[in-house]
């Protein structure tokens, strides 16, 4: 089976899959499946269920193309199914929200810029994969997704103040895990 050349529109793909074209769905899914897996990857921090969610999502988008109306970005849609795709596998294994008192969170007045961090987009992705579900669901629909809390709350079931709480818990988190990991670093050039 040859794959359409990538010089091929996202519209032309797109009227190919709504015509059952597999080549079509074929070269769809190698355009953007690192994409979509990144983006399940980081609510979903285990490779196998990142990949379950993100081939779930596919087949969401094929079922859902004729909704696509073509306004707006076509892999901002997608993005939409892929982390509602993550966020129902959450909501099914119960694991999103963590007590206030499960953590110790303590309150730092620095932030990574004033610490001098010099982290990785890996190091950075590792330390956020570190968060407690809730957290990190939060934290990557608000600072990654750009949601606001109301939307948030709406997608999650939640109250606006719940979002907030849950993002400023994973901000306090993911500083003192950025702390240690910054200290790790200065000994190790010791």
């Amino acid at each position: 089976m040859r794959l359409m050349k990538f010089s091929t529109t996202d519209e032309q793909l797109i009227e190919g899959c709504l015509k059952n074209d597999s080549r079509s769905q074929e070269a769809l899914f190698e355009r953007y499946r690192k994409r979509m897996y990144a983006v399940c990857y980081r609510y979903i921090p285990d490779n196998f269920e990142a990949e379950d969610v993100m081939l779930t999502g596919f087949v969401k988008v094929y079922q859902n193309l004729k909704q696509y109306t073509f306004q707006g970005s076509f892999e901002g849609w997608m993005r939409r199914i892929m982390v509602n795709e993550s966020l129902m596998l959450l909501r099914t294994k119960k694991m999103m929200y963590v007590e206030a008192n499960e953590i110790n969170a303590h309150q730092y007045s620095s932030t990574p810029e004033q610490l001098g961090f010099n982290l990785q987009e890996q190091d950075l992705l590792e330390v956020i994969q570190e968060l407690p579900e809730g957290y990190r669901t939060v934290f990557n629909l608000y600072a990654i997704e750009g949601y606001n809390h109301k939307e948030i709350g709406e997608m999650l079931g939640i109250s606006e103040g719940t979002s907030k709480s849950q993002l400023s818990r994973a901000r306090t988190l993911l500083q003192e895990k950025l702390m240690v990991l910054e200290t790790n670093n200065e000994k190790h050039y010791e």
